[in-house]
């Protein structure tokens, strides 16, 4: 195991620099051929293997022809990353992506091993922090 620090910070400039290139190939090689990820907020997107990252982001890439990844800020302890992102683009069908959200992720020989990625879309638009605390507390 190696220490997050400074290898983090290039593993994540790699990873936004790989994105905002569109290049999958080199976006692939940021990941262990055994990578495990996982959306807990989502736990039906859950998926192992380095080959379904290449799949993912092709798709992606094919879809968002405009996508751009913005690091927001990131932190390493040990073999653990903290990073916060921001991803925008135009869709094929013309609509908006504007995703936000965290992604921590562990690092094994310098590359992803596993991850969990708490990214959303950006809501624009609800019913503010009263309805959001309602739902929370099922009183309508």
């Amino acid at each position: 195991m190696s220490d997050a620090g400074a290898g983090g910070e290039q593993l994540i400039a790699r990873l936004s620099a790989a994105m905002n290139a569109h290049d999958v190939e080199a976006f692939v090689a940021c990941f262990t051929e055994d990578y495990d990820s996982v959306q807990p907020a989502h736990p039906d997107r859950a998926f192992r293997g380095r080959e379904q990252v290449r799949t993912n982001w092709s798709e992606v890439f094919s879809g968002v022809p405009d996508f751009r990844a913005e690091v927001v800020g990131m932190s390493a302890s040990g073999d653990t990353v903290w990073s916060e992102w921001r991803w925008k683009g135009t869709q094929s069908d013309g609509g908006r992506l504007d995703m936000a959200g965290v992604i921590v992720l562990g690092l094994r020989d310098d590359r992803i091993a596993w991850a969990r990625l708490y990214i959303e879309p950006v809501e624009r638009q609800g019913a503010g922090i009263e309805a959001a605390v309602r739902d929370m507390t099922a009183e309508r």
